[in-house]
């Protein structure tokens, strides 16, 4: 006789967010970045390199009783700028949206130049970048110029 294959099923959440589309292995750094982390009370589902059309493969965040807020979302933006974001309530997707880096960022990442004014401890100046490309994303500090070469090493969690 031959095995049966087994399918895993995921239980939809009834309340919550769904971030799909994020770009295949990136979903950890999402999680980091929404400052959930392994013991967490909250519903977390977690579903890696599963097939897509549109990017062949990704990755699957859903969060149960919890809605992301600008400043989160921009955040996810910068990591994975193919995502969707989707608000379930009773169980029905009642917003989609997809992702956008805003063209100005502040606050959200530290420029990665030492000597830039805005890691000055003397000095109360909030970081801030200017989205110059889109695919890929770029961003320049808006103080010192410095292109940032790597963005979720950036991010202030």
């Amino acid at each position: 006789m031959g095995q049966k294959k087994k399918e895993i099923k995921i239980t939809p959440i009834k309340k919550g967010t769904v971030i799909d589309h994020i770009n295949s292995g990136q979903a950890p750094l999402v999680l980091k970045i929404l400052g959930i982390e392994a013991g967490t009370k909250m519903i977390v589902s977690l579903v890696m390199n599963v097939q897509s059309q549109r990017l062949g493969k990704k990755d699957i965040v859903m969060i149960e009783d919890r809605e992301l807020n600008t400043k989160e979302t921009n955040k996810i933006a910068l990591i994975a700028p193919n995502a969707t974001i989707n608000i379930i309530r009773d169980c029905q997707v009642v917003k989609k949206e997809k992702v956008h880096p805003p063209e100005i960022i502040e606050e959200i990442l530290k420029c990665q130049n030492p000597n830039c004014i805005s890691n000055d401890e003397k000095e109360p100046i909030n970081s801030k970048f200017i989205l110059e490309n889109l695919d890929p994303v770029i961003l320049k500090c808006h103080y010192c110029g410095m292109e940032l070469e790597d963005i979720p090493k950036a991010i202030k969690y």
